[in-house]
């Protein structure tokens, strides 16, 4: 059996790509946020607990930032999520 054990490892994934697992996860979970009500329950999520939805913040943000070299890079932190005084 030429390829198994020892030798050259087959060609995989293409890079980048998700496993059929992380693809159906991400599927399912996304579908339970739009029966949860989408924007609106993160919304409310946001408010009601928002150590846990700027963790979810943090994931979803890209790891690596980059500038172009010939501009200064602006970085904007953000210490709290906004209320609104209408649903505080």
């Amino acid at each position: 059996m030429a390829g198994i054990g020892k030798g050259t490892p087959g060609p995989g994934r293409p890079p980048g790509s998700q496993n059929l697992i992380t693809r159906e996860l991400k599927a399912m979970i996304l579908g339970a946020l739009d029966d949860a009500g989408g924007q609106a329950y993160l919304t409310q999520q946001a408010h009601q607990n928002p150590v846990a939805f700027l963790a979810l913040v943090g994931k979803v943000l890209p790891m690596t930032i980059r500038g172009d070299g010939s501009s200064p890079l602006t970085v904007q932190i953000l210490t709290g999520v906004p209320r609104d005084d209408a649903n505080g």
